[in-house]
């Protein structure tokens, strides 16, 4: 149970953490960083509380059912991967939050971009503590998103918002493609919980299924992780602000791919297949990117192409399918986080204090900048490979394992490459220390303005530099258990004896190493030349190859769909219908049998035949006036209150309620809707065309009438209903089934009907944004009136009867707010009610007059709806109950007497919250609009008015 609520607090912290930022928005940068830091510092307490059992191979894991029918359960489980990724996730990004502190410049949204970093960390953290594959892959999807903000935090930047774009194109086409490998892998292992499917590598890669689950999780692990051909986005979201790319390069984002590479080596690894497509892929990226990365000028860039290179050396070893490969790639992820993070500062630093990060401008900046030269020297030592470091240990344990593998029968292959690449990669670790901080400065202008930050910019980059040296001089003693415990989680098995040390005799791996370190000192040397060369020849650009790529599809999508989906409303339409009648002509021949059951008929009574009759009269007077808008208006409402009236026949007084509110609510803003379109809108159909579409009306009517009688003249089979009445007071503590089964039963789907609600309120406001700006914003200021309006714009009497209405209304919401849960009622019609005292307060007194004292917004009071129906779900969780479970209780108070309080009360509140807060942002809209169209006509006159006028 500990370690139950330790991994649920650990997972939950970074979220809470960016919830809270977000709500202090305002505040200054030391509470929004103070925050983020505090969320990090907590969750590694809680992870080194479990690190020793960890180590010791217990797997601490804890399990909330959720859809289990689905085999879908919020499982989360560390191992020793989950250790090791999770430590990186939330130290590395400890020193980010601290170094992004002292990095961002005053003014700037700390707010929002310190939530987005504690996200895009609890998204991580999700991941690599995930215990259920389905689980993973919303975390997943949540750091595509999550990057997103954070690559495009500058949202001024041109470069920022393509860079984002890229990223989220990318990673979000390969996580679909991750989503159908990982459905298709729980199928084949029987279950979709992880710690199954790690048992079950025997069965999955018998499987038939084996091909499609290879390649579509391979496709969502090379774009996440950047691996060629998929390469180009990474160094494109270097327009992210410094500390982001410090994160997303060496504990975030990018790992992702390889974490899930080595989570599923002991299901994938061993096959032909697996062997020879992911070594291919890692080799082939570690070598072309290490070559890039050499003639790069732009420091950031130059560490991209790095952590591709580097990136697909991980992948390259975990391809191998050999247990001490697996080994050295889970070192080598430790050493890559080290001294990449330290690096990224370090360039940070650069162009913090001397305003340019173009390594052709600057040099010698060791003389002004010593601190920030040792710690990027020593960094950039440990990529390069160079002993005493711990780069040369994990490098060295690389070249030891390419002989092990002859790909494609040619076993000198992966050796030479991977020597060529290493090469390259000495060659570029090289230049980046000698170019940039040895030598003479090559402009004056970023030298004189050089100098060491304050210890709180340069001390993250030193404690990571630090422990990339000490990785090199006490392996064994920092790293060995870990590594062995990783490795062991890894390939599924003890970890094979290692040996973790600096010196391992003359072999063919110190061999390879020193002609990669005599080659990359060699290109160093030649820098300039080949450069000349490799600026000589025409290179192809990935982002114009991409966006080219996007608009060729764009353009093709396009056209299959004007081809396949017409776009005329009224032709879809047709379609619609004429599949829906033809459906119903095949059903009715395939049932057989009597049209008509047993079930005896309800006698008419007079007024329900006038209601019935009434609405027949008003649809056929909205068929036949459809060019009157206000006219079909007014028949609309008589449909709608006819509807009503049918509920209370059938004994539905929660329907009506429902029904009648939303009739006056919509009429209201439809009202205000209408006063902006054109009174005689266009004839749109030709009199051949109406008589078409009239004979499918009045067939589909007819035959969607007979199927309603068909059905209501049969006796009702077995019904759900009867479980709801038997359990609705004892279940739900309510007497009102429909409100129980609403905020209880069925909770979940008011949850997402809620969220819909919502997302509809923001997609008006979205829409009528835009109608006072650009060509509708000056339509808008040439409106002309074509009807007469009454000489009082405010009648006293409508005004003070509104003002009167008001708290009566309000009370009335109130109180079917309260019983809504054993009477008809409930937190939609309440809020519905409540709309309709504002609507009127708006129609009566103006825009002007009501939203001067207006104390809420929409948008937040939609946020805190969904959140507090959210919340209320979760918190039965912690009771040990299932997601939405609700609870009730009896409670005495002196004159009072006993009631009844209810957790589904909560909901509910979510509920008015939401649907209040969705109506009042779309008459908000409305209303400014129609304000605006008013001012527009009042100015008319002064503005055609004669020059001579007094």
């Amino acid at each position: 149970m500990a370690f139950a609520l330790t991994l649920f607090t650990l997972v939950a912290l970074p979220f809470v953490a960016a919830l809270m930022i977000a709500l202090v928005a305002g505040g200054s940068r030391a509470l929004h960083s103070g925050v983020a830091a505090a969320a990090s510092a907590a969750g590694l307490i809680l992870l080194a509380s479990m690190a020793a059992p960890v180590i010791g191979g217990a797997v601490p894991s804890a399990t909330v059912s959720w859809v289990p029918t689905l085999g879908l359960e919020l499982t989360l489980m560390v191992d020793g991967l989950g250790l090791m990724f999770a430590g990186l996730i939330l130290g590395i990004g400890l020193a980010v939050v601290i170094f992004a502190h002292f990095y961002l410049y005053d003014g700037e949204a700390t707010g929002r971009f310190f939530a987005s970093l504690m996200l895009f960390q609890g998204a991580m953290l999700g991941i690599v503590l995930a215990g259920n594959v389905l689980l993973l892959l919303v975390f997943w999807e949540l750091t595509s998103l999550s990057s997103f903000l954070l690559i495009g935090f500058w949202q001024h930047k041109s470069e920022g918002r393509r860079g984002a774009r890229m990223a989220l194109a990318v990673t979000g086409g390969g996580g679909l493609a991750l989503i159908g490998g990982m459905v298709l892998l729980g199928l084949a292992a029987g279950s979709f919980d992880l710690a199954t499917i790690l048992e079950s590598g025997d069965i999955v890669r018998a499987s038939p299924l084996y091909p499609a689950i290879l390649g579509l999780i391979l496709l969502g692990c090379f774009t996440k992780s950047a691996q060629f051909p998929f390469h180009f986005w990474l160094p494109h979201a270097m327009a992210a602000p410094t500390p982001v790319s410090a994160y997303l390069h060496s504990a975030t984002m990018v790992k992702a791919g390889v974490f899930l590479l080595a989570r599923l080596w002991p299901v994938m690894a061993g096959t032909e297949a697996y062997t020879v497509i992911v070594t291919s892929v890692g080799l082939v990226t570690m070598v072309f990117a290490a070559v890039v990365a050499l003639f790069r000028h732009d420091l950031k860039s130059i560490l991209a192409y790095s952590t591709i290179s580097q990136l697909g050396l991980l992948v390259m070893l975990l391809g191998f399918s050999l247990e001490l490969a697996a080994l050295a790639a889970v070192l080598h992820i430790l050493n890559h986080a080290a001294f990449k993070a330290a690096l990224f500062m370090a360039a940070g630093i650069v162009d913090h204090e001397t305003g340019t990060r173009d390594i052709r401008r600057l040099g010698g900046l060791a003389k002004a900048m010593p601190v920030t030269a040792l710690i990027a020297t020593l960094a950039a030592a440990s990529m390069a490979g160079l002993p005493p470091l711990g780069g040369f240990i994990s490098k060295e344990l690389m070249l030891y394992e390419t002989p092990n593998v002859a790909l494609f029968g040619l076993p000198w292959l992966v050796p030479v490459l991977a020597t060529i690449g290493a090469t390259f990669s000495v060659g570029y670790s090289l230049r980046l220390a000698w170019h940039l901080f040895f030598g003479q400065p090559r402009e004056a202008e970023p030298f004189a303005r050089a100098h060491d930050p304050g210890v709180g910019m340069w001390a993250p980059s030193a404690v990571l530099t630090a422990l990339a040296v000490l990785l090199g001089l006490m392996p064994m003693l920092l790293a060995g258990p870990l590594v062995g415990a990783v490795t062991g989680a890894v390939i599924g098995a003890p970890a094979p004896d290692f040996d973790l040390a600096l010196w391992h005799g003359v072999n063919l791996a110190l061999i390879l190493s020193l002609l990669a370190v005599a080659g990359g000192a060699l290109l160093l040397w030649r820098h300039a030349a080949l450069l000349r060369a490799w600026e000589s020849i025409a290179h192809s650009d990935a982002r114009q190859m991409f966006e080219g790529a996007l608009g060729f599809a764009d353009t093709w999508v396009r056209k299959a769909i004007i081809a396949t989906h017409t776009p005329s409303l009224q032709r879809m339409l047709l379609a619609t219908f004429g599949v829906v009648v033809a459906l119903i002509i095949d059903g009715a021949q395939a049932g057989g049998g009597a049209f008509t059951g047993t079930r005896p008929g309800i006698p008419a009574s007079a007024p329900a035949i006038v209601a019935w009759t009434l609405l027949i009269a008003a649809t056929a007077a909205v068929v036949n006036d459809s060019r009157q808008r206000f006219r079909v208006l007014i028949y609309i409402s008589v449909i709608g209150l006819v509807v009503s009236l049918a509920f209370v026949r059938f004994s539905a007084p929660d329907l009506a309620l429902t029904q009648i509110s939303v009739e006056v609510v919509t009429i209201l803003l439809l009202l205000l809707a209408l006063n902006l379109l054109p009174k005689a809108p266009p004839i749109l159909s030709s009199t051949p065309r109406k008589w078409r579409d009239g004979a499918l009306a009045t067939l589909g009517g007819v035959l969607i009438g007979g199927v309603a009688w068909a059905m209501l003249t049969r006796e009702p089979g077995a019904s759900i209903s009867a479980y709801h009445l038997a359990n609705s007071k004892s279940g739900g503590g309510g007497t009102n089934v429909v409100n129980v089964i609403l905020v209880d039963f069925r909770a979940f789907d008011t949850l997402g009907e809620i969220i819909v609600l919502g997302i509809a309120g923001l997609a008006i406001y979205a829409l009528l944004y835009s109608t006072a700006r650009g060509a509708a914003g000056a339509r808008l200021a040439s409106w002309q009136e074509d009807m007469p309006h009454s000489p009082e714009r405010h009648p006293m009497m409508f005004v003070m009867a509104s003002r009167i209405a008001l708290p009566l209304t309000l009370t009335v919401g109130i109180f079917l707010f309260l019983r809504g849960h054993n009477q008809p009622g409930g937190g939609f019609i309440a809020a519905l009610v409540v709309a309709i005292a504002f609507l009127l307060q708006y129609l009566a007194a103006g825009y002007d007059w009501t939203d001067k004292r207006r104390r809420f917004g929409e948008h937040r009071m939609i946020a805190w709806g969904v959140l507090t129906a959210m919340v209320t779900g979760l918190g039965s969780w912690v009771f040990g109950s299932n997601f939405l479970t609700s609870t009730f209780e009896y409670f005495s108070l002196p004159l009072i007497g006993k009631f009844e309080l209810a957790s589904a009360m909560l909901f509910d509140t979510g509920v008015f919250l939401t649907v209040f807060g969705a109506v009042m942002l779309a008459l908000a809209q409305l209303s400014h609009i129609a304000q605006r169209a008013a001012r527009a006509i009042a100015e008319q006159p002064a503005a055609q008015a004669p020059e001579d006028a007094p």
